[in-house]
């Protein structure tokens, strides 16, 4: 059956860098403007940060990718992003990360901590910035983030260069100081370039950000366990009859 982990097969045709389809017309164009116009678009609006960072398979760490996360706040301990490969107006949406505060990480089953990866490192790094925004402007948001933990599944795997989304998603990894969490070079470089900033400078600017006092060791748990996960789909019996109350 299909799996995270393995090749997606038979694909249309095109380069990948969008999906394969006829262009929009005319008719396309006034049918957005006109929803655009009389909808509420409510929980788009409420996205109110652009983040820039990197990610790692977890049933491949020696794939890594940048990602951009568009963030919405629910409530102090909890937000939730939509990720795009890029910032781009055709970027594709490749995933969604949930944000969640350390309090509510703690009440979670050990089985669904290990789903979770830490941010403190991401963040002390330099590696998780918001483009074009001063950094003394993110400071507050950062020593909150620092303690965070976060889910991130992929369902679009566009740097194998896939052209749909193919099989399962994929649970993805944050950065980490060590081994294979460690962001290659020349990806940080093109995100630098591009935003004209230095992770190297972020970095020691944030050197004094507080870190939490403790990580929960069943985060990041291939650091503990030398492990990543890949999701197998299997086919199973529907569940026909409902259970009486």
């Amino acid at each position: 059956m299909a799996s995270s982990d393995a090749n997606p097969g038979a694909m249309p045709p095109g380069d990948g860098s969008v999906p394969p389809g006829k262009p929009m017309t005319v008719g396309h164009h006034i049918v957005d403007k006109g929803a655009e116009m009389m909808q509420s678009l409510k929980p788009i609006k409420k996205m109110s940060q652009h983040v820039c960072t990197f990610a790692i398979y977890s049933h491949d760490m020696t794939r890594q990718i940048q990602t951009h996360h568009y963030v919405t706040r629910l409530n102090q301990d909890f937000l939730q992003c939509a990720v795009y490969d890029s910032d781009d107006s055709s970027a594709r949406l490749i995933g969604v990360e949930y944000i969640i505060s350390g309090g509510i990480f703690e009440s979670l089953s050990p089985e669904e901590q290990k789903l979770w990866h830490s941010h403190a490192h991401e963040i002390k790094s330099g590696l998780w910035v918001n483009p074009r925004v001063p950094e003394m402007v993110v400071r507050p948001e950062l020593e909150n983030l620092a303690k965070t933990y976060g889910k991130f599944w992929c369902t679009w795997q566009t740097d194998r260069g896939d052209k749909l989304p193919m099989g399962p998603p994929a649970l993805m990894m944050s950065p980490q100081e060590l081994d294979l969490g460690i962001v290659k070079l020349d990806l940080v470089k093109k995100r630098d370039d591009k935003y004209n900033i230095s992770t190297d400078a972020l970095k020691t600017a944030r050197a004094e950000l507080p870190a939490p006092e403790r990580i929960n060791p069943q985060a990041d748990y291939w650091k503990q366990n030398g492990k990543g996960f890949a999701i197998d789909v299997e086919s199973t019996e529907m569940k026909k009859i409902t259970a009486f109350p």
